[in-house]
Formats: C-alpha cells, structure tokens, sequence
C-alpha cells in the first residue's frame, strides 16, 4: 500500500485496514515460524505499511 492510496482513505478506513494488516503480519510471523516462507521480505514490508498507517492516523487526529 502506497502513500497516496494512504492519504485517499477516511480516519474509519485507516483504522480498519490496520487491523487488518496487523492480523496479516501475525499471520505470515507464524506461518514463519513453522517453516521459512517463500519471500521474507514480505514481513519487513508488512511492517512498513502498518507504520505508514499508524502515522497516517496520528497526522489525522
């Protein structure tokens, strides 16, 4: 998710797609966990997104 699809979204929408991707990032750490997954990068990536979010929502309030 890129910043300017970021910047679209509503306070709500924020909220909920960070939810979201922080249940996706649980998701791929246990899959991780279990047996390496095919591209690591993927959670790195995850994580830059949730970041992203979170201070799209801090800039909102």
């Amino acid at each position: 998710m890129k910043n300017a699809e970021i910047q679209k979204l509503s306070a709500e929408e924020l909220v909920s797609t960070l939810a979201s991707e922080k249940e996706a990032l649980a998701r791929l750490k246990f899959a991780h966990a279990i047996s390496p997954i095919e591209n690591p990068l993927r959670i790195r990536e995850a994580r830059k997104v949730i970041a992203r979010l979170e201070t799209a929502i801090s800039a909102a309030k």
